[in-house]
């Protein structure tokens, strides 16, 4: 009986933990769920909304731009205003720009409201910074692992949702479906997540904010616009090359204020940054295969090449690595405690390497293109569960917040950077193809570039520290 009471008590103490773990997961799977809404409508735009391609091109730059600017300056409103207050704020706007694009067709709207969109991005890194505050050690490293699989796992599931509904029914459904899931995960938040207590003093850097803005814009546009303005042409150059500056004058700004938006010195901890420029290969990494994968498999198969599934039937083909990431992702937690981050990251990069060599010689098969995105699965799996575990052993607890969503703003540079290099290589296989589309050399150097983000991944990985900062640094304060 005494048994039965202390199990009682045990159930009691942990159901909450629980609840919130749920609540936080769902909110990370909508997010990631919203990411991939406009993937099945993205070649139809221009006549769904009456518009140029070159217009509607915007629907996409518009929530990349807004979610690289939002994540890192909502993680350091977190850290001082409190994390479940700006996820409530986050979601908020979410559904206020998927209720405008759920009651519209003209584009500058429909942009405006993928905009707001880019705020969810926010949400993921934020909760995790929860986890950390709220649940006991013993749970943090699983948790933490389960909430950056929701990263994959939501596109995974949301691509065949999205080509279904597209399909079946109109689509401002995806919206309106979109409308619901942010209204519910506000409701969630607003009752289950507890009130963050812990909180960072100072004010905020209001001018550290527009300068990161500034300089994101500029970086980003170059980048995703660069292969329709044109590599060399004037703009993109005097654009990428003005967000380098605004990128060096903002650094400078930041090591002098008081107050700094982000903590530069906390970033450039060997650790955090090591950690953060290996999250840019295997973001390139993980867009890589979302580019390349899903077009070979709906590629006519009439060219040798492709398979000329339907887009429904080539998400089902995805879907299974992100099913894989959410199976493992209790495994990484656990490995994590027992051979520690830093190896689950190496393992994730090595896991890469393994599908991209393996789809440079076998490609010739649906199945083989499964087990590529299964292997995909295992990679990005270990790999973003164990960045964010490394980041939180290496920074103070009241800087959470704003460095997981530094490291979020990381892995956005890299999947950008993989949409843009992705795109121009194969629009140039297929402008040199008698087809017309993408040639089987285009992909087997689209593979190659995969293989060589994740050796650039696992060659930062193996320079990380593996004791946690402040073991290695007893005597150091906790903010330098």
């Amino acid at each position: 009986m005494a048994n039965d009471d202390a199990i009682r008590r045990r159930l009691a103490r942990e159901s909450p933990h629980r609840a919130i773990i749920v609540v936080l997961l769902t909110m990370g799977l909508c997010a990631s769920f919203l990411f991939t809404l406009v993937v099945p409508i993205q070649s139809r735009l221009p006549e769904l909304l009456d518009s140029t391609r070159d217009d509607t091109a915007w629907v996409l730059t518009a929530t990349l731009l807004a979610a690289a600017i939002i994540t890192p300056i909502s993680g350091r409103l977190g850290d001082m205003y409190g994390k479940r207050r700006v996820i409530l704020a986050l979601l908020l706007v979410t559904l206020v720009g998927s209720l405008i694009i759920a009651l519209s067709s003209d584009v500058v709207i429909v942009i405006a409201g993928r905009a707001l969109q880019g705020a969810m991005s926010g949400v993921i890194p934020l909760g995790i910074s929860v986890m950390r505050d709220i649940l006991p050690a013993n749970k943090v490293d699983s948790a933490v692992a389960t909430m950056s699989s929701t990263l994959g796992v939501g596109s995974a599931i949301g691509l065949p949702v999205s080509a279904l509904i597209t399909e079946y029914a109109d689509w401002h459904a995806l919206f309106w479906m979109t409308t619901v899931l942010c209204a519910m995960a506000f409701g969630l938040v607003l009752w289950i997540v507890p009130v963050s207590v812990l909180r960072t003093a100072g004010r905020f850097d209001y001018l550290g904010a527009i300068g990161l803005a500034a300089a994101l814009l500029c970086l980003l546009l170059a980048i995703s616009r660069g292969d329709s303005w044109g590599w060399l042409s004037p703009t993109t150059i005097l654009t990428g090359l003005g967000g380098l500056v605004i990128a060096v004058l903002w650094g400078w700004y930041q090591l002098r204020t008081k107050d700094p938006l982000l903590d530069l010195r906390v970033a450039a901890r060997r650790p955090v940054l090591l950690t953060n420029l290996a999250s840019v290969a295997l973001g390139f990494s993980l867009f890589a295969s979302n580019v390349v994968y899903p077009q070979m498999l709906e590629q006519p198969a009439g060219d040798g090449v492709g398979f000329g599934l339907s887009l429904f039937i080539a998400s089902l083909i995805i879907m299974p690595s992100g099913i894989c990431m959410l199976l493992l992702s209790p495994v990484a937690g656990r490995l994590a405690g027992i051979i520690g981050p830093k190896s689950l990251l190496m393992m994730g990069a090595t896991a890469l390497i393994v599908a991209y060599g393996f789809s440079i010689f076998f490609h010739g098969a649906v199945w083989q293109l499964l087990i590529a995105n299964l292997l995909i699965g295992v990679g990005i799996g270990f790999g973003y569960s164990s960045m964010p575990m490394l980041i939180m052993r290496s920074v103070p607890q009241h800087e959470t917040g704003a460095s997981n969503g530094l490291n979020a703003l990381f892995r956005s540079l890299g999947t950008s950077t993989a949409a843009a290099v992705m795109g121009a290589v194969l629009a140039a296989s297929s402008a040199s193809s008698s087809s017309g589309m993408p040639s089987g050399s285009g992909y087997q150097l689209s593979f190659l570039l995969g293989i060589l983000a994740a050796i650039i991944a696992l060659g930062l990985a193996a320079f990380i520290p593996r004791k946690p900062y402040a073991e290695r640094h007893p005597s150091m304060p906790e903010k330098e």
